[in-house]
């Protein structure tokens, strides 16, 4: 599903590892090439009970992504959530930052508190756009575009601030993104091409139901490069549920499926299936969105925890690696 990850200048990792060190996704994609890897995504709450993160503790995910403020609602903060998430549920976390809401000085006081916390995985998104209405109360902010954000966290990893000043030590985060591959290929090749030069080192996908979205993009890719990109994607797999929410189109199928009363679960190990086979093994899984904003977490750990059995870690398989 993508090249060599060393290409991709990553700061040295310390020489004294404290007990609880989790490898980055960079290091766990290099050392697992041919595995399937899973990326699950995970709403922080709107509250800060405790408890209502316990669901991340049963999701057999390689990563517990937390997102950024869903819904553009008040919710708990992504970095403080991920943290918890690691530090009770012994999970490796992702978690993820909007350039929307802040400026240059609070984004990078909020990423080195982060690293204060032991946290590696971030994924720069931009946000979406406020409604009309939602203007009347809330003001974007939008200090950095994404691509910028990557390039400041890069000079963050190579010990520098905004301002070019040093920190007291650089920063050792792995920098993720996101992909439309639903967009124009072009232009979003480009921009795919640009964040990896700013610093990429992983990619989440906006989701899709068939391995075809994707595998057009990594063609057009290769097509306009040369090579397939030098990172990892996570290619986004959205689970439906009656009435759900979708980030992308909903195929009929899906729908019907729905319909008859099919488990969420199956359709979307059937998902999951296909797009194994047909070589992307790295996933990013978005479990069902119902009414209100609240997820389905338990159709996603019983998809997952069949797609794990039929993949058991360590198994020999054909190489199935998509033609680009």
């Amino acid at each position: 599903t993508a090249g060599r990850v060393k290409r991709i200048c990553r700061p040295a990792r310390p020489s004294a590892l404290p007990s609880n060190y989790m490898p980055s996704i960079a290091e766990t994609y290099a050392a697992l090439p041919q595995e399937p890897l899973f990326i699950c995504d995970f709403s922080p709450p709107r509250s800060a009970l405790p408890h209502t993160l316990a669901p991340a503790a049963s999701l057999p995910a390689d990563w517990i992504s937390v997102a950024y403020n869903p819904g553009r609602s008040a919710r708990a903060n992504s970095a403080i959530a991920a943290h918890r998430i690691q530090a009770h549920a012994r999970k490796d976390v992702v978690f993820t930052l909007a350039t929307r809401d802040m400026n240059r000085l609070a984004i990078q006081s909020l990423l080195l508190g982060a690293a204060l916390l032991g946290l590696q995985n971030v994924v720069v998104v931009k946000g979406d756009d406020f409604t009309p209405r939602e203007r009347q109360t809330l003001t974007a902010v939008n200090d950095y575009s994404p691509t910028q954000l990557i390039r400041a966290i890069t000079d963050m990893n190579r010990g520098l601030d905004f301002r070019s000043r040093p920190l007291d030590a650089p920063t050792q985060f792995c920098i993720g993104a996101s992909i439309d591959m639903a967009r124009a290929l072009k232009p979003e090749c480009a921009l795919t091409r640009r964040k990896i030069e700013a610093g990429a080192q992983f990619f989440i996908s906006q989701p899709a139901f068939t391995p075809e979205t994707p595998l057009r993009f990594l063609d057009a890719y290769a097509a306009q490069y040369g090579a397939p990109p030098a990172v990892p994607i996570f290619f986004g797999v959205q689970m439906m549920a009656q009435n759900g929410v979708s980030f992308a189109q909903v195929p009929q199928w899906v729908r019907d499926d729905l319909d008859r009363g099919r488990n969420p679960g199956d359709i979307a190990l059937q998902t999951l299936t296909e797009f194994i086979a047909a070589g992307l093994r790295t996933i990013y899984l978005l479990p069902p969105i119902l009414s209100g904003g609240k997820r389905d977490y338990a159709a996603a750990q019983y998809a997952l925890e069949r797609i794990r059995a039929a993949h058991p870690r360590g198994a020999k398989s054909p190489s199935t690696e998509p033609s680009i």
